[in-house]
């Protein structure tokens, strides 16, 4: 009877403790994590190419409020996105090594710089050095019928590679990458 009364005061111990000290959880991240791939399909587990970013959303703003024409933006929200070649790549006509980077980019009416660097695990830009940068290149932008709230990235396939190409509001850029 002794150890049913100390195993049923140990239990009880555990019960209360556990509960008492359960992990509390923030509320969901307005602007959540997301990732494209090239190859694109999920059936290719080969990929040549990975982003990481998270997803901002206009809400009722402009682009131009959140990622301002002529300042180094972060390329989505939270933590600076990061791209990852696993292998050589030409990316705007510039040759860049397979390794992971930091994508930045640079707003522009007509065009947007894009920015490969080296610091890794950045938040936003607050702390992006112009000395780490691997290739700073020019990509197009076109506008589109169809706006889109959340920032997004996709990788279109062409010939010899793809587009990188990044959505927002009605603004389009797409940046070359061959393999």
């Amino acid at each position: 009877m002794k150890k049913l009364v100390t195993f049923s005061i140990v239990m009880l111990a555990l019960v209360f403790t556990t509960t008492s000290s359960a992990q509390k959880f923030s509320g969901l991240d307005k602007s959540p994590m997301d990732m494209a791939t090239f190859p694109s399909s999920y059936k290719i587990s080969d990929k040549a190419v990975r982003l990481t970013y998270s997803r901002p959303q206009l809400k009722g703003r402009s682009l131009s409020e959140l990622a301002p024409a002529g300042e180094v933006w972060r390329t989505g929200a939270n933590e600076a996105a990061e791209i990852t070649f696993y292998k050589d790549a030409n990316v705007g006509g510039t040759d860049v090594k397979a390794g992971t980077y930091s994508l930045f980019t640079i707003p522009g009416e007509g065009e947007w710089t894009i920015i490969l660097n080296s610091n890794l695990n950045q938040w936003g830009a607050y702390s992006y050095s112009k000395g780490a940068d691997v290739a700073r290149v020019k990509a197009g932008v076109s506008m589109a019928e169809e706006s889109l709230d959340a920032f997004s990235i996709a990788f279109k396939e062409v010939d010899g590679g793809a587009h990188l190409v990044m959505a927002w509001g009605t603004t389009r850029v797409a940046l070359p990458i061959m393999m």
